[in-house]
């Protein structure tokens, strides 16, 4: 663990104030397999500290191998849960290892079907065409995420789940406390002791799923063609679906949430592949891609040595925490041509924004969808988009997010 000089990437401060590449080019170069401590920071207590695993090569290897590491001993957030609290998060499939995660995952693929999934697109267009055009004819600046990307996503979950839309702004409130817990703009939930509670607590999301069994109970007698109704009749007990419930919300909000604005910025900031873009000369399905690979939704994942390993010539303990950074993987150079420079046709582009091996993300299908017809309407409603401001990025070691984004957008 002697590895003098290695830059830090714990820290969610400094992501906050953008991707940290240097830091991850150095780590890549010089330590693939890095210890990182891990300080009381932000009011969380101290951790015992983790491997930060940066190359995709190894990145990928530590995503396709559960046996070595293993989601369920330690969960798949950098900080360690209470103890006690750890037999519920276990119950999330998120947090499970083959063969209990393949049923789960299962149950639910057979729920999120290509099929249910397309009839959202017509819907979906209309959406995002509605909130460009109320953005754009609003002049002057406009800030993207609160005008425009947060709704999109929001509704476009609530549609698929079957949840009303006097309720939507539920899915918002929790979605944010989950995400959000390291920004200084989300205060934390304080114990008696003074201490912060950790949001994926039995505590915390109590309201969430008392919520999910009513929902489901509802759908049970009255049911329709979303998502909801599928798992409420699909064989799952009630732990299991409220965690469903809690992971497709967080999940299926944030990532289109963190995406669609990240893209927007990474375009804004490049005016040749903008103009690439407007003009239509590369196929939108492929920028897509790009746009995910230079602006990844999520920033790292945990995972806990089930075994003794080795990994990039790098001796890892059983216990020991191992953390991927998506961010790192996706501008390794080993892999990824000028990976720092945006290129809407990149062709592979085999990035880990959605993971990889038997957690690879359920619901990669449906944010490609979201995110493809987003862009397009981006396009055909606005004749550029032009930053005007600097974003205001959420802070975290594990949500790619941006809170704001200034921007002018306009008429073709």
């Amino acid at each position: 663990m002697e590895q003098p000089s290695l830059p830090d990437v714990f820290d969610p401060r400094i992501h906050a104030a953008g991707p940290p590449h240097d830091a991850f080019r150095a780590l890549r170069d010089r330590a693939p397999v890095a210890w990182q401590e891990e300080p009381a920071l932000l009011g969380w207590p101290a951790g015992p500290g983790f491997w930060a695993v940066t190359r995709h090569a190894d990145v990928v290897r530590v995503l396709k191998d559960p046996g070595t590491y293993s989601s369920w001993l330690g969960a798949t957030q950098i900080r360690d849960p209470d103890p006690a609290d750890l037999p519920f998060i276990r119950r999330m499939m998120l947090n499970q290892d083959p063969p209990d995660h393949g049923r789960l995952r299962r149950t639910v693929s057979r729920a999120l079907t290509p099929g249910r999934i397309g009839r959202f697109e017509a819907t979906a267009r209309v959406r995002a065409r509605r909130l460009l055009l109320a953005a754009r004819e609003a002049g002057g600046t406009t800030d993207l995420v609160g005008a425009v990307t947060d709704e999109y996503a929001l509704l476009n979950l609530t549609d698929l789940l079957g949840v009303p839309a006097a309720d939507r702004d539920l899915l918002h409130t929790w979605t944010e406390r989950v995400i959000a817990y390291q920004d200084p703009d989300e205060p934390p939930v304080l114990d008696a002791r003074g201490n912060p509670v950790n949001p994926r607590s039995p505590a915390m999301l109590a309201e969430m799923f008392a919520y999910a069994r009513d929902l489901a109970a509802h759908k049970r007698k009255h049911p329709a063609d979303d998502l909801m109704t599928a798992l409420a009749t699909g064989g799952l007990d009630d732990p299991e679906r409220e965690m469903f419930f809690f992971l497709l919300t967080v999940a299926g909000n944030d990532t289109v949430r963190s995406a669609a604005p990240g893209g927007v910025l990474a375009l804004a900031a490049d005016p040749g592949e903008r103009r690439r873009f407007w003009r239509g000369e590369v196929d939108t399905a492929t920028a897509v891609e790009e746009l995910l690979r230079a602006h990844p939704p999520v920033l790292s994942f945990r995972r806990t040595a089930a075994r003794a390993a080795e990994l990039a010539g790098t001796r890892i303990a059983a216990g020991d925490k191992v953390v991927v950074f998506h961010g790192s993987a996706n501008h390794d150079e080993r892999v990824f041509a000028d990976p720092h420079r945006l290129d809407l046709g990149r062709r592979p582009n085999p990035h880990v924004s959605f993971g990889d091996g038997p957690h690879v993300c359920l619901g990669a299908h449906f944010a490609r969808l979201q995110l493809r017809l987003f862009y397009e309407e981006l396009r055909a409603v606005c004749g550029e988009v032009e930053l005007a401001g600097p974003p205001r990025r959420l802070v975290s070691n594990f949500i790619n997010g941006l809170k704001t984004l200034p921007v002018r957008l306009p008429a073709p």
